[in-house]
């Protein structure tokens, strides 16, 4: 059946972006546009937002939102995931506050660190009854996720969830442009390697007509760091470790030891580090949706341009068998050679007929590769509690984790960690 499932489509720009590329995609005409989603104000708002895309561009695509899970799912070809369990309120706040209480301060918290911790322990289960659905629904599907903590979800949904998975990040997208243009290097003709984990992968190679780039760039990097501007983080780790890393320089704030310490404050203002970052965010998108719904929903005549988003581009490559390269998570089947086995691995994966394969890169850098690993500690302890469902491995992956080891003793860590328990509530039953 020609369907294309999007889970989590309250998720309404994010929808127009991924599905209106659909709509404007040749070889994706025909198709049905599932939409599901528990906040059905928000799912008829995505529902009416594409019907109106759907009429401006003459799309041959049908929209179709349903209040069934797995009647959305029934006979899909691709499931594209964009969820968040919990919302802001109360989850993020949770996440946010109750750390702060203990001193331990973070800026996104939705990858690794104590809030991607109980954001993976809350929508991990959730995950896996969709794949029951998949499996018992759509068993061949290509399960599509966008969901953050990509590493962790994407783990499980392969591993323990027996779904096609692979996860998109817009991360290695950006990488090579987010690096240049701010050093006023012209990206024209730039062949860029990229590999690592979701959010920590790594620019191994950029090069230009066969020269390498990297000693221009750390040339002008290391001018640039005598000024304050928005991504000193990551140019100190590639000044420091010697290559630069996909995600952005708040995230990667808090997924080393580095730059976010009670006892060196003046890291704050040196490194323009945002504390607190995704719940302004999030404030800010709430008090602007209505405006930004009036123009969506109810905009008969709205028009969308494709964008950058792997998805549309993904499914084209597989029905029409002409290749295309993304930087995918997958599992670590022997393609990052010095990184676990049981990890989720980010890598450059090539798409046709026959599906995502990704491709082998070897060993990466050492001192690269042992970043990683102080990651995928926490991801997988993270993932032995919520498949156990044992309250040690919470302690266990928050002990691990490398910015709330360097912050806090392991008492307070643990009591840190039964009072979210407790404070999640009904969101977390199975650890009361």
């Amino acid at each position: 059946m020609n369907k294309i499932t999007f889970i989590g489509a309250g998720s309404t720009v994010f929808a127009k972006n991924v599905l209106g590329d659909c709509m404007k995609t040749t070889a994706l005409q025909g198709f049905e546009l599932a939409l599901f989603d528990i906040d059905l104000q928000r799912l008829t708002d995505s529902e009416n937002m594409l019907n109106n895309i759907k009429i401006s561009s003459g799309s041959t695509c049908t929209v179709k939102a349903y209040l069934n899970r797995k009647e959305a799912l029934r006979g899909a070809k691709y499931v594209i995931n964009a969820i968040q369990v919990g919302g802001y309120d109360p989850c993020t706040i949770t996440d946010f506050e109750i750390p702060k209480k203990y001193g331990l301060r973070q800026t996104i918290a939705d990858t690794v660190g104590i809030g991607g911790i109980f954001r993976n322990l809350r929508t991990i289960p959730v995950m896996l009854d969709f794949a029951a659905d998949v499996r018992e629904v759509c068993p061949d599907a290509l399960f599509l996720n966008y969901t953050n903590p990509m590493a962790v979800l994407t783990n499980v949904m392969s591993t323990y969830g027996g779904v096609q998975t692979v996860g998109l990040c817009h991360s290695v997208q950006h990488c090579v442009a987010g690096l240049l243009e701010p050093l006023g290097m012209d990206q024209t003709g730039v062949q860029a390697k990229i590999a690592g984990i979701n959010h920590m992968a790594w620019l191994l190679e950029v090069t230009k007509d066969g020269e390498d780039l990297y000693p221009e760039i750390k040339r002008r990097a290391a001018d640039k760091q005598k000024e304050h501007h928005t991504d000193m983080v990551r140019y100190e780790m590639m000044l420091k470790f010697g290559y630069y890393i996909t995600e952005s320089s708040e995230h990667n704030a808090e997924y080393h030891p580095y730059f976010i310490k009670r006892n060196y404050p003046e890291l704050i203002e040196r490194f323009q580090i945002p504390l607190d970052e995704y719940p302004r965010r999030c404030v800010e998108q709430i008090d602007q949706w209505q405006e930004m719904r009036e123009e969506l929903v109810n905009n008969k005549e709205l028009q969308h341009e494709r964008s950058h988003e792997y998805a549309s581009y993904i499914l084209e490559a597989i029905e029409t068998n002409v290749p295309f390269k993304i930087g995918g998570n997958v599992m670590n089947t022997g393609l990052i050679t010095n990184l676990p086995r049981e990890a989720c691995v980010e890598v450059p994966c090539f798409v046709d007929s026959s599906g995502v394969t990704p491709t082998f890169v070897g060993n990466l850098p050492p001192q690269c590769a042992a970043l990683n690993r102080t990651n995928i500690n926490t991801q997988l302890l993270t993932i032995e509690a919520a498949v156990t469902q044992k309250r040690e491995h919470i302690y266990h992956a928050a002990m691990l984790d490398p910015h709330t080891a360097s912050e806090l003793s392991m008492d307070d860590i643990v009591s840190m960690c039964d009072e979210l328990i407790t404070a999640h509530g009904d969101w977390l039953p199975q650890y009361k």
